[in-house]
């Protein structure tokens, strides 16, 4: 498949790159700073003729209030995906959305780390307030597991929906390298369109 890739120069871009790359894919890698400049703005014009496109973009970290900017670009993203008349499209989400218990997101429990909270919120106000309204695109919305970090690619990881997935001990962990296998996986089946879901041990 011919896979247009933003954000491929961060932890997770990367990784799915190469994952997609060793299954067979044609992947071209779109980033701010890598060496194939290309910004979701330009999505309309830059996805002509890719059968999927993959974002694995983050919201802004330089201290400023990252959800107005977040929203902006991910309907810039949807957006331009329409024009360019692809149907599918994968977006890489965050935990903090996700479910620990009816009505209850991750970020709003106590203890959420401070430092993630405002990315966090971003991410999800991105899938309540745009993805989740939108039926005429086959998306799909992959949050990983609480905690991501790099690691062993083991191919052994569970899939969940809406809510938190965690092991024995409570912990909810996927390493990055298991997480763009699942993604690699959901760009090759199709199998979970219009729908959100996560990635853990």
């Amino acid at each position: 498949m011919k896979i247009l890739l933003f954000g491929a120069t961060g932890m997770i871009g990367q990784r799915i790159a190469a994952e997609l790359g060793n299954r067979g894919h044609e992947v071209t890698g779109m980033s701010r700073s890598g060496p194939v400049k290309g910004d979701v703005a330009q999505a309309g014009e830059l996805a002509r003729g890719y059968d999927v496109v993959v974002s694995a973009i983050a919201p802004p970290r330089d201290g400023s209030e990252p959800e107005a900017p977040f929203l902006a670009a991910n309907r810039a993203l949807i957006d331009g995906v329409r024009a360019a008349g692809v149907r599918r499209l994968l977006t890489v989400g965050g935990a903090g959305g996700l479910e620990v218990a009816p009505g209850v997101s991750l970020v709003d429990t106590p203890g959420f780390p401070e430092i993630y909270k405002k990315e966090s919120l971003a991410a999800r106000a991105v899938y309540e307030q745009l993805y989740r309204k939108v039926d005429d695109l086959d998306w799909t919305y992959v949050a990983p597991a609480a905690e991501i970090a790099p690691g062993d690619r083991t191919g052994v990881f569970r899939l969940g929906g809406d809510q938190l997935l965690t092991d024995a001990d409570g912990r909810s962990f996927i390493t990055a390298e298991d997480f763009a296998v699942a993604v690699a996986d959901e760009v090759e089946s199709g199998e979970h369109p219009r729908r959100r879901i996560t990635v853990a041990y």
